[in-house]
């Protein structure tokens, strides 16, 4: 019997062996290949992956993710094969499965994701490695101990399912450190925490308004965030908050948009009350001497609409011509001096026309007067000596603003005789003078007219 033996096996324990392993493959494959069942696979469908939706869809195929002992494939060689998008993930390093790895490279699979724990039990349990919480976009920086100052663990937020999160998770919590302000920022924000918070909170706990592009100054750091954030419920809904005055000031613009919506002009973060107005957005712009004039002395009793723009409202003790010239003092004055004085004569009732318009105004109003001067011609133009006061007043009837030479003389001589036709002679063409050497009053006819002419020219000579 000894030359039978193999070493310390018999032939016939060898074949005895080699036969139960038969029987028992043959029990696995008429089994579907399951040689015992440690637990239900997870049933939960999600995204096609292999052609299944759930592990529980492998039936008995344990193949599927179990490999053969003597098979250099892993299991999670098996995984990569229906989770392709896994395997590349495992490439990068800002991605949820490559940081993890990066980070500890004897991670496998089933290390946080377990199966045979029943159809509806969760497929993720974390049990080793460090997690990039940061890399689902919340990190745990801000959250290393509770309000009972205990650590956090991962069912303090996910409960029995790391996959999901307790929505409730942030309430419950900062409710135990600060009642007052958790119930405040609720009714202003709303719950949705994840919306704006990322765990690290690059702002603050308390937001610097002085690093944005909207500093708050003066009065604008007393308000509270939800009067210009109003139904903010995400950062973009902070980001976007309008930033003009009059988005938040509309109710209480006195002006009703006359000066525009720019409080800024004007007012300052520092007082309502206190404003600098530009007089240049008004209809009234102040020029020369009234940029130099207070505000009450206009606005009287702080009233500041409806004041009248026009110059008498406030100048009309200082009209010395009592309203003959009218209302508006802009039309001869102007605002960097009173004296200043550019006057229309036409606005007058002596209009300057022809050779009065290039007279010096000091020529008729002498010693300044410029009230109760005479229209007359003779207040400024004596009677010549020629005219020997025969021809009265009224200059006008033979003189012109033009020149004061020649003149048509229409008074004794209404209608100068013509000579004969023919004769080439127009009396009415004549100089005075020629008639009249020195005086109107003293006459002759001998100037075109010689004395061999008869004696007709002779008998009207001299005389007055």
């Amino acid at each position: 019997m000894g030359r039978n033996r193999l070493g310390c096996f018999t032939f016939s324990g060898v074949l005895a062996a080699v036969i139960t392993l038969l029987v028992i493959a043959g029990v696995a494959y008429a089994r579907g290949g399951l040689l015992y069942n440690p637990g239900p696979l997870n049933a939960q469908t999600g995204e096609v992956l292999g052609s299944v939706t759930s592990h529980a869809e492998l039936g008995g195929q344990c193949e599927a993710c179990h490999s053969a002992p003597w098979d250099s494939t892993t299991m999670a060689d098996l995984c990569i094969n229906c989770h392709g998008a896994i395997a590349q993930q495992m490439q990068s390093m800002v991605a949820l499965h490559g940081a993890m790895y990066q980070r500890d490279p004897r991670l496998e699979c089933r290390d946080c994701h377990t199966e045979h724990r029943g159809a509806e039990a969760p497929l993720t349990i974390m049990q080793s490695g460090e997690f990039p919480h940061e890399l689902l976009g919340y990190s745990l920086e801000g959250h290393k101990l509770t309000a009972q100052r205990e650590p956090f663990t991962c069912a303090d937020c996910h409960y029995d399912d790391i996959s999901t999160f307790a929505s409730d998770t942030c309430d419950t919590c900062h409710r135990q450190m600060d009642p007052p302000f958790a119930q405040a920022h609720l009714l202003s924000f709303g719950s949705a925490c994840l919306d704006c918070h990322d765990g690290v909170d690059v702002f603050g706990k308390q937001f610097n308004h002085n690093v944005s592009r909207f500093r708050l100054i003066g009065k604008h750091q007393e308000v509270e965030c939800v009067l210009c954030h109003v139904d903010a419920r995400s950062l973009a809904d902070f980001q976007t908050a309008p930033q003009d005055c009059y988005a938040c000031h509309r109710t209480d613009d006195a002006h009703a948009l006359r000066f525009g919506a720019d409080c800024s002009l004007c007012h300052t973060p520092d007082d309502w009350e206190s404003a600098t107005f530009d007089h240049n957005l008004a209809a009234f712009k102040l020029e020369g001497k009234h940029a130099q004039v207070a505000c009450e002395d206009c606005h009287q009793n702080g009233v500041y609409q409806g004041t009248p723009s026009e110059c008498y409202a406030c100048h009309r003790q200082d009209d010395e011509h009592n309203g003959r010239f009218g209302m508006d003092c802009a039309a001869c004055h102007a605002p960097q001096s009173w004296d200043a004085v550019t006057f229309d004569h036409n606005r007058s009732n002596f209009p300057l026309d022809g050779a009065h318009i290039d007279v010096a105004c000091e020529t008729c109003h002498t010693a300044n007067q410029f009230v109760g001067l005479s229209t007359q011609c003779v207040a400024c133009h004596e009677d010549p000596v020629f005219h020997f006061g025969a021809l009265g007043t009224n200059c006008q009837d033979c003189h012109n603003t033009i020149a004061w030479v020649p003149a048509r003389f229409n008074v004794l001589h209404p209608e100068p005789r013509v000579e004969e036709e023919g004769t080439g002679v127009n009396h009415g063409r004549t100089s005075c003078r020629t008639c009249h050497p020195s005086t109107v009053r003293e006459f002759t006819c001998l100037a075109c007219h010689s004395d061999n002419q008869g004696s007709e020219g002779r008998e009207h000579e001299g005389g007055d």
